[in-house]
């Protein structure tokens, strides 16, 4: 984490928090079934290790964003997203949750009082609904890096992108993932980040 931190400070990265629940073999990726309140006690114990290690490097921790099957969940759960924003109204209220556009977690900070960032994802496939296509499906993750980069394209012009049915779909974001254990996620953020250049779009941190 340290190293990270550290990585990130020095090249002006912004850094946040990525909090899943207690699965180390299966990368945060199953889906456990806790109770809210554990889940709450859980995304609290990992928010404050970043942020102490942050106070550590004299860096700043500025956003939250759920991982994997916890993300899921309180994208589509209003109790689950409830404790997310619980456990960072207990750490750090000014911090900025990120999460799926238009989902329970959005919802969830308004009513907290917390700052939302939308997201889409580039190397994900999209149900008709905004919800992401399983990983277990085929066809879930998007290896193809002109594919990608050109669903990113439209998502920032604010266009629609095809979802898994065929179906047009309108996603407002202010933020693109890609995630980092796809083997061409280098391959799709260089391009991506060449060709939002050249469209003259001004690349930003959503959370200071």
């Amino acid at each position: 984490m340290r190293d990270t931190v550290r990585a990130a400070k020095l090249r002006g990265v912004t850094i946040g928090a990525h909090p899943s629940y207690p699965d180390v073999p299966g990368f945060g990726r199953r889906e456990l079934g806790l109770s809210p309140k554990a889940i709450e006690l859980h995304v609290e114990y990992q928010i404050r290790a970043l942020r102490d290690v942050c106070g550590l490097e004299r860096a700043r921790l500025s956003y939250v964003k759920p991982h994997g099957a916890l993300y899921n969940r309180a994208a589509r759960e209003p109790e689950t997203a409830r404790a997310v924003v619980a456990a960072i109204r207990k750490v750090e209220p000014t911090l900025t949750l990120l999460g799926l556009a238009g989902s329970e977690m959005g919802r969830a900070a308004e009513r907290a009082g917390i700052a939302f960032a939308s997201e889409a994802f580039v190397d994900r496939a999209y149900k008709p609904d905004g919800t992401l296509v399983p990983r277990g499906e085929e066809g879930a993750v998007i290896h193809d890096v002109k594919s990608a980069v050109q669903r990113a394209v439209m998502l920032v012009k604010g266009q629609t992108i095809t979802a898994d049915d065929g179906s047009e779909l309108h996603i407002s974001a202010q933020s693109l993932c890609v995630h980092g254990d796809n083997p061409d996620a280098a391959s799709i953020l260089r391009v991506l980040n060449a060709r939002l250049k050249e469209s003259r779009v001004t690349i930003a941190p959503f959370a200071a």
